[in-house]
């Protein structure tokens, strides 16, 4: 009878967390660059009654007798696939139209990201939302070409050392391969650098670290460093955002869901604690 309440306890745990993750991802259904998760279980170990047995020349065999001991979380599993376009218009506004993740740096740290909101800071460095900078790999001055083998460097409007004397630096823009081009005051244009994109072998090995960022882990892999629209990577759509992929009417569904999952293990704890009672009554 106690198998009976530890398993619906085990229900109500995991049918719990199954909220708290639809909860999120409902909260987070218009963040930008958001990805949504979902809940995955598994059953826990079962008691064995009786083993099963061979058959032989005198009797069939058996099958074993298991009773389960309840249900746990095997695990969270996150949704990279692609959100929807919202069109901007905002120069620095980019969106990664397949694999990959733009790089962000503070300090020493970096971290990963599929929401492209970025602005120019008052020293020309291209930052993320929360003040992070974006990563990229800067353009050599004489020929405009850029080595990916090179370490990356914070992306900077003065990043390939033209436009801090003369000529300066009046306008630029960012091409779907990640290109930032200037335009200076001598009628010059010239390329300033290229902004990184990250991949991983396996994405949902990632952890969230808050700010809809992901930091590597040993489950994720070691990321691989290149450019957009090269080796497998996304291009660029400029002057748009990626959407939250979260689907509403699956999150709707999955809250029912949970919130059966819940009652019928709540169900179980009290038949049992009444069947306790009954037997308790019985010495009565």
């Amino acid at each position: 009878m106690l198998r009976s309440l530890f398993s619906g306890i085990s229900g109500l745990r995991v049918n719990q967390t199954m909220l708290d993750v639809t909860g999120n991802n409902i909260a987070n259904a218009n963040t930008t660059g958001f990805k949504s998760s979902s809940t995955v279980f598994q059953d826990t170990l079962s008691q064995m009654l009786t083993a099963g047995a061979a058959g032989n020349a005198q009797r069939g065999g058996t099958n074993p007798i298991q009773v389960g001991l309840g249900v746990q979380i095997a695990g969270t599993s996150g949704n990279f696939t692609q959100g929807s376009n919202q069109t901007t218009g905002r120069p620095t506004d980019m969106m990664i139209n397949g694999d990959g993740f733009f790089t962000v740096q503070d300090g020493n740290s970096l971290t990963y990201t599929r929401a492209g909101a970025f602005h120019w800071d008052d020293a020309g460095n291209l930052t993320a939302a929360d003040g992070k900078f974006v990563m990229g790999y800067a353009a050599d001055p004489t020929t405009g070409l850029v080595d990916t083998t090179k370490p990356m460097a914070h992306v900077n409007q003065f990043m390939n050392g033209i436009g801090t004397a003369t000529p300066k630096l009046l306008s630029y823009e960012i091409s779907s391969d990640g290109m930032v081009r200037g335009v200076y005051d001598d009628n010059s244009q010239h390329n300033i650098g290229q902004i990184a994109i990250a991949d991983f072998v396996n994405p949902q090995g990632l952890n969230k670290v808050g700010d809809t960022q992901f930091a590597a882990s040993a489950s994720s892999g070691t990321p691989t460093y290149g450019v957009p629209g090269q080796g497998g990577n996304g291009t660029l759509t400029v002057g748009s955002l990626e959407m939250s992929n979260v689907d509403l009417a699956q999150e709707f569904t999955n809250l029912i869901l949970a919130q059966r999952g819940f009652e019928a293990s709540s169900k179980v704890i009290t038949t049992s604690d009444q069947v306790l009672e009954d037997l308790v009554n019985i010495k009565r």
